[in-house]
């Protein structure tokens, strides 16, 4: 089996923070909520505690069982992991009048300990709590220190057991990665051999005996998930593949017959279904957002459905989920609050009684990217900016017609291919360790938004009644968070121009320069 490292997760907002540290370590690693831990096998290697929004003198405290951990596998708690483990095991957790929120310098007492191996003797930590250890658990020892917090880290003797009360995952530690690596590949005896080619090597062979001679289907979306998993399928199992590819009718301009074409391109068995038309017709008078995402979602299970249904045997519908969903749906919490319907669509398993498969779902979305450069697919889809579900259905403010879609997938077009055109010296979005070779490839996402307003304006010496289009490009590493992009002013110049003048029904352009939070990445 493989090794890896369990991460117990209290609730902290970052936890997904240390499986990607672990993970750009090449150190395979699962998140699971601190009460339901799994079965701990001879590949679980060591047991990493996280931090928490509560604190462990709350009456309500969230409190796992370690008799299976805690001295019997390296551990390390960070932040409130580590007052965790005071708390439970003869020390002693106070509120402090010396919070710490933010940068501290973090000093290194014990220069020999090996969670330190390699790191300055001090160094930028990044700070989180309201409580601190008053007293160490029994046989502890300090090993770093603050000026606020002498027992900023800490060692249990006869046992290798480690806390921190600072945040090794977040990039304000700035050697948090030397720590993090000292514990998986240093302390747990970690071998770090977890590489897109092992994963393929892997996934393939398990799909292989999983999926026997059964026969899978497989909704393409043009994206970097769906794209994926359709070539670990097709590894596997060839043609007992089917691949179904929706046109709804909201897609970017000539994006169905090109992406259709690099499918196929590819050896894969798909199925290009055209159906703008139905999507067009539920859309018809509707302009709530979430209406429309419903109308759309629904629409694409019944068309999904009658085309799966034409193929004979079908036991297996595989998705494109991938870690950070897996972990959303078995939160400490619960799902976060729903700020809008999901991207992906949900409801086909149960309407078409087949069993799942998810052959992406222990990857982060990074990771993704990386099996599939592994897996030889061509840099233009594995580079593919996220895009909706529900297309362009919700990137045109209010009703969807003919007439705007037009618009808009004019727009839009001279948008991304300027973007694509245009050089750059900056690190690459979906490869952050190499550079860009143009703007789009240094940008999370970029779309173009048709507002539901017109304006005046002035072409050709007379007066001009058309609608406004706004530009929006962000930067980011899981779309959680997000920041505008500094765009050159000289391109969006052009590009305003260019839409402008051969855009007809658009005389104004606009930049989004808001951030997520407290924006969204899409308007609708």
């Amino acid at each position: 089996m493989q090794e890896m490292i369990l991460i117990l997760d209290f609730g902290s907002q970052v936890t997904q923070l240390i499986g990607r540290r672990l993970r750009e370590l090449n150190v395979y690693c699962e998140i699971h909520p601190y009460n339901k831990i799994p079965t701990l096998g001879e590949n679980v290697k060591g047991v990493i505690l996280s931090g928490s929004p509560f604190s462990v003198r709350d009456e309500k405290a969230p409190i796992a069982d370690l008799s299976n951990i805690k001295g019997k596998l390296p551990l390390l708690g960070i932040c409130y992991g580590a007052q965790f483990i005071s708390q439970h095991f003869g020390g002693e957790v106070n509120g402090s009048i010396a919070r710490e929120y933010g940068r501290a310098m973090l000093t290194v007492v014990d220069e020999q300990s090996p969670l330190f191996k390699g790191a300055s003797k001090t160094s930028q930590v990044w700070m989180s709590h309201g409580d601190t250890i008053a007293k160490l658990p029994e046989r502890a020892r300090v090993i770093a220190s603050t000026d606020d917090v002498e027992n900023a880290a800490y060692k249990i003797d006869g046992e290798e057991t480690y806390a921190v009360q600072f945040h090794p995952e977040v990039f304000h530690t700035k050697e948090g990665p030397q720590m993090l690596a000292n514990f998986a590949l240093g302390i747990c005896g970690c071998k770090g051999d977890w590489t897109p080619d092992s994963f393929i090597d892997n996934t393939v062979a398990s799909l292989k005996q999983k999926l026997g001679n059964d026969k899978v289907i497989l909704g393409l979306s043009g994206g970097v998930d769906s794209t994926v998993a359709a070539v670990l399928l097709n590894k596997a199992i060839g043609q007992n593949l089917t691949c179904i590819f929706v046109d709804n009718g909201l897609l970017r301009k000539n994006e169905f017959e090109e992406v259709l074409d690099s499918y196929k391109e590819m050896g894969l068995n798909v199925i290009g279904v055209h159906s703008g038309h139905l999507f067009l017709e539920k859309l018809k008078s509707v302009t709530d957002p979430e209406a429309k995402r419903k109308a759309i979602g629904s629409t694409f299970i019944d068309v999904f459905d009658a085309e799966a249904q034409k193929i004979e045997g079908a036991r297996w519908l595989a998705q494109g989920t991938i870690y950070p969903d897996v972990i959303e749906s078995v939160s400490v919490n619960g799902p976060s609050c729903k700020i809008k319907s999901h991207h992906n669509v949900g409801g086909l398993p149960e309407k078409m009684n087949l069993k799942i498969v998810e052959p992406l779902r222990s990857l982060f979305k990074d990771e993704v990217r990386r099996v599939g450069r592994a897996l030889g697919i061509k840099r233009e889809l594995i580079g593919r900016h996220p895009f909706p579900g529900p297309s362009l259905g919700i990137r045109i403010l209010g009703e969807v017609t003919e007439e705007k879609l037009r618009i808009l997938r004019d727009a839009d077009d001279i948008f991304i291919k300027s973007l694509r055109n245009w050089p750059c010296e900056l690190p690459s979005a979906s490869y952050p360790n190499e550079m860009a070779d143009n703007l789009y490839d240094s940008i999370w996402q970029a779309g173009t938004i048709l507002l539901p307003v017109k304006s005046v304006g002035v072409m050709g010496d007379e007066r001009s009644y058309e609608y406004t289009i706004a530009l929006r490009a962000v930067i980011s590493t899981d779309g959680m968070t997000a920041d505008w992009v500094h765009l050159p002013y000289e391109f969006m110049a052009k590009v305003s121009n260019d839409i402008i003048n051969k855009v007809k029904g658009v005389n104004r352009v606009c930049y989004d320069i808001s951030s997520k939070p407290p924006a969204t990445i899409e308007w609708e």
